[in-house]
């Protein structure tokens, strides 16, 4: 949950993507009767927008609104047989998109971001109330996923019962950052914090005085749509173990950008673009993802970050929690290091397809991939690492 401003470096290689799966359990998350009522959503994108998204399976119509940069609408879909929704914006901007009913859609977007032009995937969560005290006295997992600042990051996040935050993560941009190890922490006071008058969301004040708006889900899910990429913050299971119930098939939606370029004012250039690719789990907890051109962009076998001493060795000097629920998966090959993380979580819903098929969805898997090449460097305060430069960045959502 580290959010700098300023960065000045240049990269060379990174691969990172997030993801939601599918998989069937007895369980069934937000509304009573999801298939039919009109479903509402808080969504952030990662080039740092806030949006209220609305679905009306009736009128099979989505109205949105980016409160960050004025966009809005009300577009039709229409359902594909993959269960995704083929959508008609006639300002070509929402393209594509998927949803957990009552619980998480996830859009793509072709023209988010200030300027309205930026490639994007809009993650979004049902409209639920969301104050302070709905966290408090809670900890939870913690991924982010950024268009710009080295990617993504992960680690645990505490809310006491006053209300103050406090965070540690893994993220590898932290020695370019002016840290002296990969791992970065901060917090933030409850009078940072402003509950909004909807009781649906509230908003922490920055110290250069930027607002990010926090919103969660009644199953423990929550997010945050800040101006330096989008943060879930995630329910921590009971037992670091992988559950094979998480295994499956599925199709992605995903987003990820080429030649990635980080400059001043933290400033992001490259090629970005979105598709559609195939993630496989097996029971044994190996995992592969393969892209749209059937090319394998990682493969592996999930370890839980709790028996990863490279980030978890109970001491001061990695995450200061196990992360149960959070996995990894690290190879290095050809002077390439990747690393893998994923999220399982419980909740799920059975959809009915029009063709009678029926799609299992929920059991929400959040995944981040990273790829580079290191580069050795030496800092000014006179410890020395490795970080990594960047040619690709992105983030996943399947079914």
């Amino acid at each position: 949950m580290t959010f700098p401003r300023v960065l000045s470096w240049s990269a060379l290689a990174l691969l990172a993507f997030g993801l939601v799966l599918g998989g069937c359990n007895s369980s069934s998350p937000g509304n009573s009767n999801p298939l039919s009522s009109v479903r509402n959503y808080n969504g952030t994108a990662s080039v740092g927008d806030f949006l209220t998204i609305s679905l009306d399976p009736s009128a099979q119509t989505i109205t949105y609104n980016n409160l960050t940069n004025g966009q809005q609408g009300t577009v039709p879909y229409t359902k594909n047989s993959d269960g995704s929704y083929a959508i008609t914006d006639p300002t070509g901007n929402l393209l594509v998109a998927y949803e957990v009913p009552g619980f998480v859609m996830v859009v793509e977007s072709a023209k988010s971001g200030p300027s309205q032009n930026t490639p994007a995937l809009i993650t979004a969560i049902e409209t639920a109330p969301a104050s302070l005290s709905s966290f408090a006295g809670k900890n939870f997992n913690y991924l982010q996923f950024r268009t710009a600042a080295g990617g993504l990051e992960i680690g645990t996040v505490t809310i006491d019962g006053q209300g103050n935050i406090t965070h540690d993560g893994y993220w590898p941009m932290t020695p370019i950052a002016g840290g002296g190890s990969y791992f970065t922490s901060g917090t933030f006071p409850a009078s940072s914090i402003q509950e909004d008058s909807s009781g649906n969301f509230f908003t922490i004040t920055e110290q250069d005085s930027s607002k990010d708006v926090v919103f969660g889900t009644q199953n423990g899910l929550w997010a945050v749509d800040t101006g330096n990429g989008a943060v879930l913050g995630l329910p921590k299971a009971a037992s670091p173990s992988f559950d094979p119930a998480s295994a499956g098939t599925y199709t992605a939606i995903y987003y990820e950008k080429l030649n990635a370029r980080t400059g001043m004012g933290n400033v992001e250039t490259g090629t970005p673009s979105e598709g559609i690719g195939t993630v496989v789990v097996s029971a044994n907890a190996s995992v592969t993802i393969t892209g749209s051109q059937g090319n394998t962009l990682a493969t592996g076998t999930l370890v839980p970050v709790a028996n990863t001493s490279y980030l978890y060795d109970g001491t001061g000097n990695t995450l200061s929690d196990p992360c149960n629920g959070l996995f990894t998966v690290r190879t290095t090959a050809g002077g390439i290091q990747q690393d893998l993380f994923v999220s399982f979580q419980g909740n799920a819903a059975v959809r009915q397809l029009s063709n009678g098929a029926a799609l299992c969805a929920g059991r929400p898997i959040h995944l981040f991939l990273r790829r580079w090449p290191e580069v050795e460097l030496s800092f000014s305060h006179k410890t020395r690492g490795r970080i990594p430069s960047v040619t690709e960045s992105g983030h996943l959502f399947c079914w």
